[in-house]
């Protein structure tokens, strides 16, 4: 199988400089390209000094992550993207456990590998950890990581398993089904298009794996932290936007449950000093109602919506029954 390692930059050369050398190191079979968003910094002078052999596709703004490798993946040919994140380091023969478990399985769209915190290197990090899930209301969640409680790897998923979706800090997929949906909405700019992505592609059948016989270590937040109001606005609405789109049920009360419920965020943040964030799940909210008609619009594209929860509510059985760990859901 053809293989490319894209990885998308902005004003990312001090990560380029750190990490790339281990994908360069641990990638031989595989074809590695760049796709720049309109750096400001000089990222392309970097590479094309110290890595000429990597091949720069330069997009004209920076269009986020959803636009940005939509636009810079027409240029790419190869059966598998894997779509990395600059601020990861990956690990001796991480891409032949991928690779097997694409051949392994004919209707496997999409596998992300096991995700561990570069820098606590004994624990899952977050943006992904050991597979993903949502409730029913659309809060995401991972095997080994429910809202901010992160797992210590006792290698207890070390297994190859479905999920329902895969981290975009790592993103295998075939370019086929890419293509075949169009890539990621790009309405959601950055955050979520994974999910929303890994939802369509499970509606339509396929499925999507994590495999922990392949490992990577992620920064995660480097270049938005999870402190910055604008990660708070695009997650809650990005959030709304999928959700609204792939929910199978009453969307109404799915809709009107999740409300009320980032309500009671945007109230916790305000309690805890962060005004600031409290706007943020407000500005997030403001601009669903703006888009809801295309996305209802969406909906209806969608003919066969499966069952995508396991758990009615994360939120319920993190901050009411105490459960911290998938294993204890």
């Amino acid at each position: 199988m053809k293989i490319a390692v894209v990885i998308l930059n902005w004003n990312g050369k001090e990560l380029l400089k750190k990490f790339l050398p281990s994908v360069i190191e641990h990638s031989k079979e595989a074809s590695i390209y760049v796709i720049d968003n309109a750096s400001t910094d000089d990222s392309i002078a970097f590479l094309k000094a110290h890595y000429s052999h990597i091949e720069i596709i330069e997009n004209k703004a920076n269009l986020g992550y959803a636009k940005g490798y939509n636009d810079g993946l027409q240029h790419i040919e190869a059966d598998l993207f894997c779509l990395l994140n600059s601020d990861v380091e990956v690990t001796k023969n991480w891409l032949s456990p991928i690779v097997k478990a694409f051949k392994e399985n004919e209707n496997t769209a999409v596998i992300q590998p096991k995700i561990i915190d570069y820098n606590n290197q004994t624990h899952f990090e977050y943006a992904g950890a050991a597979g993903g899930f949502i409730d029913k209301f659309g809060y995401p969640y991972c095997r080994g990581r429910i809202f901010n409680t992160i797992e210590k790897d006792n290698n207890q998923y070390n297994d190859t398993r479905e999920i329902f979706w895969a981290s975009g800090a790592c993103f295998f997929i075939r370019s086929t089904i890419f293509k075949k949906l169009n890539g990621f909405d790009e309405h959601f700019f950055a955050h979520m298009e994974e999910i929303d992505l890994c939802w369509r592609i499970k509606n339509l059948g396929y499925s999507v794996l994590y495999t922990g016989n392949s490992m990577i270590y992620h920064v995660g937040g480097a270049t938005l932290s999870n402190t910055n109001p604008k990660k708070t606005y695009l997650n809650f609405r990005n959030s709304l936007f999928s959700l609204t789109k792939n929910a199978k049920g009453n969307l109404i009360l799915i809709i009107f449950v999740r409300l009320i419920l980032d309500g009671i965020a945007a109230l916790k943040f305000f309690l805890n000093y962060k005004p600031k964030h409290t706007v943020a799940v407000l500005k997030a909210h403001f601009s669903f109602y703006f888009h809801l008609n295309k996305l209802l619009k969406q909906r209806k594209q969608t003919k066969n919506k499966l069952k995508y929860y396991q758990k009615t509510s994360i939120v319920f059985e993190y901050f009411v029954n105490k459960i911290k760990t998938y294993k204890s859901l």
